[in-house]
């Protein structure tokens, strides 16, 4: 079981000054996850979603924080494969080179990013982006092993190259898919890559859409492989804040949720503005999303567009994530139960200050994660 720490840089305050200190914030986050004993930092990428997400440049940020660290690994979720957003030649040579300087600590997740604001920054209409990223995704894992490439494609054309360096890993680091939808599960599975879930999907979401993804992986291809290492895992995003006060931790990471929630909605929806308001309570706060689930609903409906859990997860809230050490174990355990092979911590949202997010890394990685190797090492666990 893996428990790993995955960053949007969202903020609220989107000031020069609060910007670089979110930054500089997350390396300090990713130096003590890596005392705690977390397993992975994620990074996502997104461009011109102003407070939803700055990370822009993932592969800077994962260098550093690979070279501030020593043992954790580090890990794309995901690189946006637009072919004029990210060449597969330039992605094929930062993920060797970054696999290099690590180590071997480099996770390769993949996907099209989710919003026309960001295809549209690169000239794209993201209705038409799918071919191009299944070419690029089905080139870059042959970039990285062959001493030549050469290709020849609808979308992408690269005369006959040495393309170099080449990963540490052999014969390239494990590959992963951006799924929230039905049909992402589906191919990430038959494609033969691990799963990343990266919507606030429940328990029992989970477990069906690890039921789809298994299915899919079971039943795939050789011809259908992507790159030369078949990667069966799936990885459920779980957002959590962890402190002695339970109270104190709900109505702060509920107002963190909420702002994630109105942000996305925002850029993906066309929304209202997100707002933070730390008056109200937990409660208040939970209302709030409820309320704000049941108008998605409305007007998904209106629309006569088939609601699915990738329109409302951001509003599902998991309850005991937001709460003490123990509480953090059962829905944690809840996830296990459901399929997770990792959980993709998320710590920071929108107006979720620094220090509550350092001690609710320090909470779970003194309680929370030694529970679980606990059960990993008994002898009736390793029976099973």
């Amino acid at each position: 079981m893996k428990f790993s720490i995955i960053y949007e840089a969202q903020m609220v305050d989107t000031s020069r000054a609060n910007e670089q200190a979110v930054f500089l914030q997350i390396v300090e986050q990713a130096k003590l996850a890596e005392e705690m004993g977390f397993d992975c930092i994620w990074c996502v990428e997104h461009t011109a979603l102003t407070q939803y997400a700055h990370m822009s440049a993932p592969e800077t940020v994962l260098a550093f924080i690979a070279g501030a660290t020593s043992r954790i690994h580090v890990g794309h979720g995901v690189v946006c494969l637009p072919p004029a957003m990210n060449h597969p030649v330039k992605v094929a040579e930062r993920i060797a080179t970054l696999d290099i300087l690590s180590q071997g600590r480099v996770h390769f997740g993949v996907g099209k990013g989710g919003t026309q604001q960001e295809a549209g920054t690169f000239g794209y209409d993201l209705n038409e982006l799918q071919p191009m990223i299944d070419e690029s995704m089905y080139l870059i894992p042959k970039i990285m092993v062959q001493d030549e490439i050469e290709h020849d494609g609808e979308y992408i054309k690269i005369p006959r190259r040495p393309i170099h360096p080449k990963p540490f890993q052999d014969p390239h680091p494990p590959m992963y898919l951006a799924c929230t939808r039905e049909n992402t599960l589906i191919a990430a599975g038959s494609r033969g890559i691990g799963a990343l879930v990266l919507g606030f999907s429940g328990p029992d979401e989970i477990a069906k859409k690890n039921a789809i993804y298994r299915e899919a992986f079971r039943n795939r291809k050789a011809e259908d492989q992507v790159g030369f290492r078949p990667n069966e895992h799936l990885a459920a995003l779980c957002a959590a804040t962890v402190l002695d006060d339970r109270e104190k931790a709900r109505k702060i990471g509920l107002r963190g949720q909420r702002f994630f929630a109105e942000s996305i909605a925002y850029w993906y929806q066309g929304g209202p503005k997100p707002t933070v308001d730390e008056n109200l309570s937990a409660d208040e706060q939970e209302a709030i999303l409820a309320e704000e689930k049941k108008q998605v609903v409305a007007y998904l409906s209106e629309e006569a567009i088939p609601v699915g859990d990738e329109h409302l997860s951001n509003y599902t809230v998991a309850q005991d994530a937001y709460g003490t050490p123990d509480d953090c174990i059962r829905y944690v355990q809840r996830l296990i139960d459901a399929g997770a092979d990792e959980i993709l911590f998320i710590f920071q949202m929108g107006g979720i200050p620094h220090d509550v997010i350092m001690e609710t890394i320090r909470n779970i990685g003194e309680k929370v994660i030694p529970h679980f190797r606990a059960q990993q090492t008994r002898p009736d666990a390793a029976a099973r």
